[in-house]
């Protein structure tokens, strides 16, 4: 360890140390912005002399990620495999040496296999805070053990820079854990190392699909790193987190076109705790691209989980097919330790893909725009099929709020002369210590439940301007309120348009609702989803008010309903099937009752 001042210091003469991190993006930045601000004469870089060759052709095919492969040893038929891929800060020493016309030095010895070190470092991201100096001093500081095999190898990379030219400016680039027995071993005289026998290595083209296994930085943070690299774009384009971000947005969008599902708010607020949670117990401030894709999976879906992977594998230089040979390698090849995942994607098998001969397709159009012609906007109406459907979820709402109210007044006491309304197996059990039998006892719920209001989405960005008020036809059908998007923007048959609920409001009995949204005693309401909280509590003949959304209504709202002798009964999304209320969104309106006797050829 060192004890501080000097031998803090990474300055020896005309000779500069830049210890590094294997394998991270930001320790490739600061090798990169220090070689172009200092433009040195010699670039030391601890890699093996005798792969010159192949890492020269590796370097010269970036942006293109290639793999030196050569064999473990004479006997073995295990292969050793060395990605040479640009977010390396060894590879960037000696990509961008290269390019300022520096003398390239290979410090690694040949015949001194590399001694396993310990390769625990901070995150690498909290250098966006501290600077590049605190962190290596920080690490520095920290006392450690040295084995023999380290002592020799560091002493054979000694032997090869005390063989620089000490007029030269030289810039050395080696690992973080290596650096101080590099500086202590440069104090004194050293012997040349042993000589390696040549053994056969070759560099191919990896697949581009096996990219995210094999790499040390992720596809994606590489391509970001290297338009910062070539296109001079701002190194903050490099920065983790928002890389992530990104990541995850484009993995959104193509979650959506292939299975029509969004990632809704509350799941990316799932998604960032869980992951801060991941990269917690790995000792580590970002979470890594293998607890991105547990955290997808586990807080949205398989399917969601394998755009991201996708995303994350995203690398527009990498071809398929090149004069190199390509191979498809896996984690387990490359590193000594790996973690597996299997993701069950959710697609259509092909026997409900098939249909029976004979069985009519959906109708199209003759023309574009022949259905929206048949439109004379005279009258609208709902689909029967659909109302059952709504009305029904309706119902089960209803329940499940009469269910919430019952258990917030139930109470558990210990049994002293009556059973109540029945022995409470659990809270006994629980309290089995105590030697006691406890009973529940269930307070009688006033007033029943009424209107319903299901709010998808608020609509701050005015994604559903459709605003609707239909009486219900008969006894059993609700009044609703609803907003929505343009049902007849989207035509799936003449005169019948497709639309997406934003949010409804239902009430019984039916034929008493005037025009919600021209009603000047809802102005008060900041968003529609307001306006139909508020006619809900101004409809209701029942006590109780259901209110289903993504988050609660305003504190203001609970007054207003005491006011009215309401109350809003709270039932969070989150508890309800997403799948059933992905179902519940679609509604079609018919341009006028007519249409109803031939709406079902065109909604399926």
């Amino acid at each position: 360890m060192p004890a501080g001042g000097e031998a803090l210091s990474l300055e020896r003469g005309r000779m500069t140390y830049c210890p590094v991190v294997p394998g991270k993006v930001e320790f490739a930045a600061e090798v990169r912005r220090r070689i172009t601000a200092e433009r040195p004469e010699v670039v030391a870089v601890e890699l093996p002399g005798w792969l010159e060759r192949q890492y020269r052709a590796a370097v010269g095919r970036l942006p293109e990620i290639s793999v030196i492969v050569y064999p473990e040893d004479e006997e073995s038929e295990r292969g050793v495999y060395v990605v040479v891929e640009p977010a390396d800060p060894f590879v960037e020493a000696v990509r961008s040496g290269v390019e300022v016309g520096a003398e390239i030095v290979w410090l690694e010895p040949d015949a001194i296999d590399r001694p396993h070190l310990p390769e625990l470092y901070p995150d690498t991201w909290a250098m966006q805070g501290t600077g590049y100096e605190a962190y290596v001093g920080a690490y520095r500081m920290q006392a450690r053990e040295r084995s023999a095999e380290e002592e020799e190898h560091a002493a054979a990379m000694a032997w090869r820079l005390q063989g620089c030219d000490p007029e030269k400016q030289t810039l050395v680039v080696l690992g973080l854990n290596l650096v101080d027995a590099v500086l202590e071993a440069m104090e004194r005289p050293q012997e040349a190392p042993r000589a390696r026998k040549q053994t056969m290595a070759e560099v191919v083209n990896p697949h581009p699909e096996c990219l995210a296994e094999i790499t040390q930085e992720y596809p994606f943070l590489q391509q970001q790193y290297e338009r910062y690299r070539v296109f001079q774009q701002p190194l903050e384009m490099t920065d983790r987190r928002k890389v992530q971000w990104q990541m995850l947005k484009e993995a959104e969008v193509s979650y959506e076109a292939q299975t029509g599902d969004r990632v809704t708010h509350w799941q990316r607020r799932g998604l960032a705790k869980f992951t801060r949670n991941l990269a917690m117990m790995d000792n580590q401030l970002v979470a890594n691209l293998f607890d991105l894709t547990s955290a997808a999976r586990a807080v949205v879906d398989d399917n969601f989980a394998w755009e991201v992977w996708q995303a994350a594998n995203t690398y527009p230089w990498q071809q398929e097919y090149t004069a190199l040979e390509t191979v498809n390698l896996s984690a387990e090849e490359v590193f000594l330790r790996s973690r597996k995942m299997k993701l069950r994607r959710r697609q259509p098998r092909m026997k409900q893909r098939l249909m029976p001969r004979g069985l009519k397709g959906r109708e199209k159009e003759r023309r574009p725009g022949e259905w929206a012609e048949q439109v004379d906007g005279s009258a609208i109406c709902s689909y029967p099929p659909e109302d059952l459907v709504i009305e029904n979820y309706g119902k089960f709402l209803r329940q499940k709020a009469r269910s919430l109210l019952s258990e917030e007044r139930t109470r558990v006491e210990p049994f002293t002369t009556s059973v109540e309304d029945g022995i409470d197996i659990r809270e006994t059990i629980r309290n089995w210590h105590e030697g006691k039998i406890y009973v529940r006892k269930q307070e009688r719920v006033s007033g029943d439940v009424g209107a319903v209001v299901v709010i998808f989405d608020e609509d701050r960005e005015e994604r559903y301007p459709y605003l609707t008020t239909w009486l219900g036809e008969h006894q059993n059908e609700s009044d609703m309120a609803f907003y929505s998007t343009r049902p007849f923007d989207h035509m799936v048959g003449p005169g019948i348009g497709r639309a997406e609920y934003g949010g409804l409001l239902m009430v019984l009995p039916p034929r008493r609702m005037y025009d919600v949204w021209g009603d000047p005693d809802y102005e008060f309401a900041e968003t529609k989803a307001e306006r139909l909280l508020m006619a809900a509590l101004d409809y209701s003949v029942e006590r109780h008010v259901v209110y289903v959304a993504k988050r609660p209504p305003r504190t203001i709202f609970r007054s207003i309903a005491a006011h009215l002798g309401r109350q809003i009964v709270y039932v969070p999304e989150g508890q309800l099937s997403p799948g059933k209320l992905k179902k519940l969104r679609v509604v079609h309106v018919l341009d006028g009752h007519g249409r109803r006797a031939e709406a079902s050829r065109y909604i399926w």
